[in-house]
């Protein structure tokens, strides 16, 4: 029946090899079911619309598959306003013929759906993610001329979408999200394209899907083709813009992603991405607290990059963030933060260490309870950061340890984890220990420091840390300008509770050190006393470590800080106990050092006489410098230099300092370091002797003597460093 309405002649030629052939034929289909469609005998126009499909698009000859595409198009053109009834028919195998192997067919399959839509406009739109979908593979084909005619198609097809009211977007987007991901450079200009199109017609909300295919616009950023690059930026900079105008953004869900870009390889993206979040930080404020975390975990190492132009953003950003009040009930996480804050303290940029410790310190004056509440979860980590290279991170640090500490816990936490610290690692109190002591006392309060510090050392296990410990203190004690006022308090031990009561704290622990001890004597004027610990060191005392000691100590009585005890000099009546002290080094020095040189010349100058009574008094009025007592009580006797008692009897027991306990501390500690000494000595020198008899029997071939008569040497009794006589 269907041969009957279109002759075998016009089948014959609509299959030729021939175009002029199947164009002539085509123009008769066209006739044919034009006047169809007047008698309306839609019936008919089906059966040959079934023809033109079954017997020419599905065949396999590829002549009938394109006569079957140029007579589907030419029913098309002949239905005019009535081919929308027929489309379902029409357009499917259109579509099919989309991905056949023969490329000419493809070609006239671009150019049918042309001429069709011509004729439709919007009423194929119920077909336009299958249309769409066509297009995208189309835009990559291997046939240029393919391409171009794809390329005509797709302008069609984007007129009529923007000119047609039943486009639905919310169907479109899937297919576009799942397409976003495709690497080819064709099909990425064809999505940028639709994407820049739909974004342009006022009715479709592109904005509100935009965290759809925001990654993969990113992605583009990236991409070989310096083309698809600039399309992809054009783009993107038309969102911000829009996003800016809007009153309406979900940033939430894009904030996800430029997180992930932020960290990009590509410099371009990572640019991009962090110029996004800046915008977002300005214009979202509030809205982005729940997502504060994973924007600073992208902000801080951008801090660092090596592009001027991204770091300069990036700092904008952190400033701005940091300066947004957020609570922790509106869902801003502090533990979140923290946790980005710790793991940025291992980079291997300063600035980006330098911003987390920043983030630390904010954290702590803005929520201090919550920060406290997850200390343990980062004081390792700011206690390895002790040892950072850089000494602007490592003062930062301290001031964030300094603002835990104000809790007397955590001080007494922080200064036990300090020592232990210092125990694990001496290179870091070689090193840092000076700098980090001195910001301690700045930032907290000095003496409080220093008695901690006391306590805990004072029952160390470890002598030989415990000895280097308070040397370095000692140290510290008598140089740092940080440290003025805790040795102006030292001074005033004689006739001051207040200082009376630091050194004795600090006594306990100096004792480990029997140079530390005679320069905290000497500092706190109990010269007497300092007099007696120099008369009281034994043989084993005077080793190679404490003569190193005592040569420093030397060299800083000649500086400012000691410019009061040589002025005392003056009045050799007066402080018979300091020359005494100072005459007891000088006998302990090497007489061809430098120090007993220093020493001796410094001792020379003090005046050959002396004053009692009434010159004491007179002479030292004269000179304000060298009177520590401003008042001496009438009949009173002067048993510690400097030191007034009531009773001349207590020669021990000065403003409430019994120095025969002292004296007595310091005995039995100085014994401990002593047995210590030799027992590390004795297992020294027997390892090394069993090594060595080891070695000696295995080459002679003869055991070891089970007994050994010979008395050990006098110096196998030495102590390790110690002077052999």
């Amino acid at each position: 029946m269907t041969d009957s309405v279109i002759p075998p002649a016009v089948l014959r030629n609509l299959s030729d090899k021939l175009y002029e052939k199947r164009k002539n034929a085509a123009l008769e289909v066209e006739g044919i079911v034009k006047s169809l469609a007047a008698a309306g005998d839609h019936e008919k126009i089906s059966m040959v619309i079934n023809l033109l499909t079954n017997e020419f698009t599905a065949s396999a000859l590829a002549n009938h598959r394109k006569g079957g595409l140029i007579g589907l198009a030419a029913a098309t053109v002949g239905l005019t306003t009535d081919a929308a009834q027929h489309l379902s028919q029409i357009v499917p195998p259109v579509l099919e013929s989309f991905v056949d192997p023969d490329s000419r067919v493809r070609y006239y399959a671009c150019e049918a759906l042309y001429n069709i839509a011509k004729v439709v406009r919007g009423d194929f739109i119920i077909f336009f993610n299958h249309i769409f979908d066509a297009l995208c593979k189309l835009s990559a084909d291997s046939d240029p001329n393919v391409q171009s005619a794809a390329h005509l198609l797709d302008r069609l097809v984007k007129d009529i979408v923007t000119e047609s009211d039943q486009f639905s977007i919310e169907e479109f987007i899937p297919l576009l999200r799942e397409r976003m991901n495709v690497l080819n450079p064709y099909v990425r200009q064809f999505l940028v394209g639709w994407i820049t199109v739909l974004d342009s017609v006022p009715d479709i909300d592109m904005l509100g899907f935009l965290p759809d295919f925001l990654d993969g616009l990113f992605n583009m950023l990236s991409d070989s083709s310096h083309e698809i690059r600039q399309q992809a930026d054009s783009a993107l900079s038309e969102f911000l813009q829009e996003i800016k105008n809007s009153p309406s953004v979900d940033y939430g869900r894009m904030a996800e992603i430029l997180v992930q870009r932020a960290a990009s390889v590509d410099e371009f993206t990572r640019l991009t991405a962090i110029t996004w979040i800046n915008e977002f930080v300005k214009l979202g404020g509030e809205q982005l607290v729940p997502y504060y975390a994973d924007i600073l975990g992208a902000i801080l190492p951008c801090i660092s990059d090596k592009e001027d132009k991204i770091r300069v953003v990036a700092r904008e950003t952190n400033e701005e963030l940091r300066a947004i009040k957020a609570d922790p009930a509106e869902g801003f996480d502090v533990a979140a933060i923290l946790s980005i804050a710790r793991r940025q303290l291992s980079s291997e940029w300063e600035a980006t260490r330098i911003e987390a410790l920043h983030w630390i310190s904010t954290l702590l004056n803005g929520h201090r309870v919550e920060v406290l509440s997850f200390l343990n979860d980062i004081f390792d980590t700011l206690l390895k950061a002790l040892s950072d290279p850089s000494d602007e991170v490592v003062l930062l640090v301290l001031e964030v340890h300094a603002c835990i500490a104000k809790d007397l816990q955590h001080f007494s936490q922080l200064v036990v984890f300090l020592v232990h610290n210092f125990r694990n690692d001496h290179s870091l109190l070689e090193k840092r220990g000076a700098l980090i002591i001195r910001r301690l006392c700045v930032l907290l309060d000095a003496e409080r420091i220093y008695r901690e510090l006391s306590t805990i050392l004072e029952g160390e296990a470890d002598l030989d840390f415990a000895s280097i410990m308070v040397q370095a203190l000692n140290l510290i004690l008598l140089t740092s300008s940080e440290l003025s006022e805790l040795r102006d308090l030292l001074k005033q031990s004689l006739v001051n509770s207040a200082g009376k009561d630091l050194f004795v704290s600090l006594y306990a622990s100096w004792c480990h050190s029997p140079m530390a001890i005679i320069s905290l004597c000497l500092l706190a004027q109990t010269y007497q006393h300092a007099s007696t610990v120099i008369q009281s060191l034994v043989e084993e005392d005077i080793n190679v470590k404490f003569l190193v000691q005592l040569d420093k100590l030397i060299r800083l009585l000649e500086t400012p800080i000691f410019a009061y005890l040589r002025l005392q000099l003056l009045e050799p009546g007066r402080y018979t106990w300091l020359l005494k002290a100072l005459n007891g080094l000088l006998m302990l020095l090497p007489q061809q050092s430098a120090a007993f040189k220093m020493l001796r010349t410094r001792l020379k100058t003090v005046p050959s006489y002396s004053f009692g009574g009434d010159q004491v008094k007179r002479t030292s009025s004269g000179n304000p410098y060298s009177q520590i007592l401003h008042h001496i009580p009438c009949g009173s006797h002067i048993s510690e230099d400097g030191d007034v008692n009531q009773d001349a009897g207590a020669s021990n027991l000065h403003n409430g300092i019994n120095f025969t306990s002292r004296l007595h501390q310091f005995v039995q500690m100085q014994r401990q370091h002593r047995m210590h000494a030799k027992v590390q000595a004795q297992s020294h020198n027997s390892s090394t002797s069993s090594s060595k008899d080891v070695q000696r029997s295995e080459e002679s071939g003869h055991q070891l003597p089970l007994d050994n008569s010979e008395p050990p040497s006098r110096s196998s009794r030495k102590g390790p460093g110690q002077l052999q006589l």
